[in-house]
């Protein structure tokens, strides 16, 4: 029998057709020393500078001339300020979602005019519309950005086109990444090398054949991204405790255990020599094998299901929130669907509770005169006069449609299992806390009002939101069930319950599935084809919907809970 094994922090897997190399000059190794045009292309919020001095310094040691061209010195003034600067008008909260192309910002193509000796080094973002001999991307997970400008610790001009002021996050998230992910994404097929810029010592980079490849393979096994935790003012201590984080800011408040904007996928020979690739990606060039041809049909190349965790143990609760409602996401915020979500209890402290609909009692009219003089007067909001409690039971998943108010209370370990678009809360409360800067957090009091359910209330919530796990399926030992579905929601969550030795079988009929060990010692998620994958208790795992049959052999001696999610049939 196999052993239980600790969560794994840095999976990794290994290179198909190839080998990480590290530092500037083996990066430069391949270069070639006839005259070349050396495109260094990447999102914005990267030192770019230093980056392209680097890369010029290890071409200059091994005797290569090189000239340095920044193209962010191309860009067209009337196009940057049209595109990406927010007028005064803007909403303060959210931006719609950018819409334009790296192309847009430059008034003619960036194409420049051959050296007769030695490199050109064309850098910044958009730098591969020069035309150039070779394409290396330089990439930087977008935490670090998140995190930098957060901290108010990346440089001025860190978002496209606004040289002249501090970093924001309102750009960053609906603008420079939507932007720049769609540029990522249309060069991957021809990009020559991948620079990660993560590591102290030097950056780490693999061949783009080589990076193709691995993720060709990767497309079509299950598959783990590479997990991280966040701190914010609500953030707990669970993750700290039980699976070894060491946040910078002494919580761990959001798990991102699958949130396919932002998540990556390890690949290399060791910790030393490893880059970490966009999960997008295997979205973008395998489309069909990864998501299926029911679910690319429907979502195209975006990954449509998130899972991420909620700490709030020995934290506090979450802001009180809800999520756009359909038309509103699209018209207002651009996004294509909207933002269900679904709250899984995975472990919790005596007495915690979840907040969750309306009451039947509430006045609309009350709630909005007490939330408004919240956030102008400071008097605390007394949540459950508006908003049901219920009792957080682990193993109980609350359905939280759009535009149903909700919260996580303190004492609480959720598993979030919900649609991607994930950067829309619309905050009516957040119990008069404040910010990293001693701000108070910002409410979007507005946008909540004007997606409130007002239908759904009382003994509705308990009925539909508050469901009871319901047997689909069983074998020797194991039976899988049904514990949340919604016809207004495109995605349902399903749970393995294994007791005995044998394993749990699946199939994902042409659709992935997301798993994550909720309970037990875990699972060796073993398929048709051969590929077996170690899956610790807190681990999620995408199985491609290529997989098709796999089972699921339970490890250690105690009851494993499985739980599962898939876009249901249209």
């Amino acid at each position: 029998m196999h052993q239980p094994r600790p969560y794994e922090r840095n999976p990794r897997y290994a290179v198909t057709c190839g080998a990480v190399v590290t530092g500037w000059t083996a990066a430069v190794a391949d270069v070639p020393t006839t005259p070349t045009v050396l495109a260094l292309d990447g999102p914005v919020a990267l030192d770019w500078e230093k980056t392209a001095a680097s890369l010029a310094a290890a071409l200059r040691a091994r005797g290569t001339q090189v000239a340095l061209c920044d193209v962010r010195g191309l860009w067209s003034a009337e196009a940057v300020q049209r595109l990406c600067v927010p007028g005064a008008e803007a909403d303060p909260f959210f931006l719609p979602l950018a819409e334009f192309s790296m192309d847009d910002l430059f008034g003619t193509p960036p194409v420049q005019q051959r050296p007769e000796h030695g490199v050109l080094l064309v850098f910044g973002p958009g730098a591969a519309l020069a035309e150039p001999d070779l394409l290396w991307w330089a990439d930087l997970p977008k935490r670090y950005a998140e995190e930098a400008v957060t901290r108010a610790e990346l440089p001025i001009g860190v978002n496209l086109g606004r040289p002249g002021t501090p970093g924001e996050l309102r750009s960053l998230f609906y603008t420079d990444w939507p932007v720049g992910d769609r540029h990522r994404d249309r060069l991957a097929p021809r990009i020559d090398r991948w620079i990660d810029l993560q590591g102290e010592e030097g950056p780490a980079s693999l061949d783009g054949a080589a990076v193709r490849a691995s993720l060709a393979a990767l497309a079509s096994g299950p598959v783990r991204t590479r997990p991280f935790f966040n701190s914010t003012p609500w953030g707990g201590q669970w993750a700290v405790r039980e699976l070894g984080f060491e946040p910078r800011n002494g919580n761990t408040a959001l798990g991102y255990e699958l949130i396919a904007p932002e998540a990556g996928i390890l690949v290399g020979q060791d910790e030393n020599a490893q880059v970490e690739l966009p999960f997008q990606l295997l979205c973008e060039l395998h489309p069909e094998t990864f998501l299926g041809p029911d679910v690319h049909r429907r979502f195209g190349t975006s990954f449509p299901i998130r899972f991420d965790y909620l700490d709030t143990v020995g934290g506090g609760n979450l802001s009180l929130h809800l999520h756009p409602r359909e038309q509103y996401m699209r018209e207002t915020f651009r996004w294509p669907y909207t933002q269900h979500e679904t709250y899984y209890v995975t472990a919790c402290d005596p007495g915690a509770q979840v907040y969750l609909g309306l009451r039947d009692s509430t006045d609309v009219t009350v709630m909005r005169e007490e939330v408004e003089a919240a956030a102008s007067e400071g008097t605390p909001l007394r949540v459950e006069d508006h908003v049901m409690k219920h009792p957080a039971d682990p193993g109980q998943l609350y359905m939280i449609p759009a535009g149903t108010p909700h919260a996580s209370g303190e004492g609480n370990l959720v598993l979030e299992i919900s649609a991607t678009p994930y950067l829309y809360s619309l905050r009516f409360y957040d119990w008069l806390r404040k910010g990293l800067s001693g701000a108070p957090r910002p409410l979007s009091s507005a946008h909540a009002f004007a997606n409130l359910d007002t239908a759904r209330r009382g003994d509705d919530v308990l009925k539909e939101l508050v469901q009871e796990p319901r047997t689909v399926r069983e074998g020797q030992g194991w039976r899988e069930e049904v514990i949340g579905a919604l016809p207004e929601m495109f995605y349902a969550v399903h749970r393995f319950v294994i007791e005995g030795p044998e394993p749990a079988e699946d199939d994902t009929d042409g659709r992935f599935h997301i798993l994550n060990v909720s309970s037990g010692g875990g699972v060796i998620v073993e398929t048709d084809g051969g590929d077996r994958h170690h899956l610790a208790f807190a681990e999620t795992l995408t199985v491609p919907a290529s997989v098709g049959g796999y089972r699921l052999h339970p490890v250690g001696s105690d009851p494993v809970h499985v739980v599962k999610s898939l876009v249901a049939p249209a």
